[in-house]
């Protein structure tokens, strides 16, 4: 690789952050596969140009970030090629209707899946979050700053996604979940964006319960349908 003036050139930080950029590259290029070890810490200093604890802070940003995997004893590997905060990042830049209908499509197959293997702990962890929503609901009746809704709102919408029982999807809505946040924060906050229905969010939790899946996809879009209708409408 080149550039190992202008690395040497740079602050503490640059040349840690120009690491972390160098080492991405090599990951999305293909040069190390999944499942390859890459190579020690004195080969990627000669590579980068740096010193050894530059690429060991670069290392270790990527294995928290769950590029690579250290095994005491044998190296590091790659564990994948390419990087989830960068997708997190580009979600979270998405507006809210993007990340409505990215809800949509994830919350609409939990509740297919959710219908079929539910437990009752999933249904107690729905109902106690709706039961906390219509408390904030009740007692704080101003719209602005209602953090406690969003919080409660979003773990509704969470037990939902984990009912479904899916690791994949748990993931993928973990990720998503920021945005998901920022994107209720904005509604809550909004005076044009519909108030919280909670009899829809309990008839989603009956139509879960009664093991239906179609019933439940059902329910699960009619919940988001107005705040969808909405933010069209605001937006068109």
């Amino acid at each position: 690789m080149s550039g190992g003036g202008s690395l040497q050139a740079a602050g503490r930080t640059s040349l840690v952050d120009a690491a972390i950029e160098q080492l991405r590259a090599q990951l999305s290029s293909g040069s190390w596969q999944v499942g390859d070890r890459i190579p020690t810490e004195h080969e990627l200093a000669e590579q980068l140009q740096v010193g050894r604890n530059t690429v060991r802070e670069a290392v270790r940003v990527l294995v928290h970030a769950g590029m690579l995997q250290s095994r005491q004893g044998e190296g590091t590997f790659v564990r994948s090629t390419s990087d989830p905060a960068a997708v997190l990042h580009g979600v979270q830049r998405s507006g809210v209707r993007d990340v409505l209908e990215v809800r949509s499509a994830l919350e609409n197959e939990a509740a297919r899946l959710a219908a079929v293997r539910h437990t009752p702990e999933d249904l107690a962890r729905m109902h106690a979050a709706l039961d906390a929503e219509a408390h904030v609901l009740l007692t704080e009746p101003e719209r602005p700053g209602r953090e406690a809704s969003v919080e409660h709102d979003l773990e509704f919408h969470t037990a939902l996604v984990e009912s479904a029982h899916n690791p994949a999807l748990t993931e993928v809505y973990r990720y998503f979940s920021a945005s998901v946040r920022e994107s209720m924060r904005a509604a809550f906050g909004d005076q044009e964006m519909p108030e919280v229905d909670l009899d829809s969010h309990r008839a989603l939790v009956e139509a879960i319960a009664s093991g239906d899946p179609e019933a439940a996809e059902a329910a699960s879009r009619r919940l988001i349908a107005d705040p969808m209708g909405t933010v069209a409408r605001l937006l068109s």
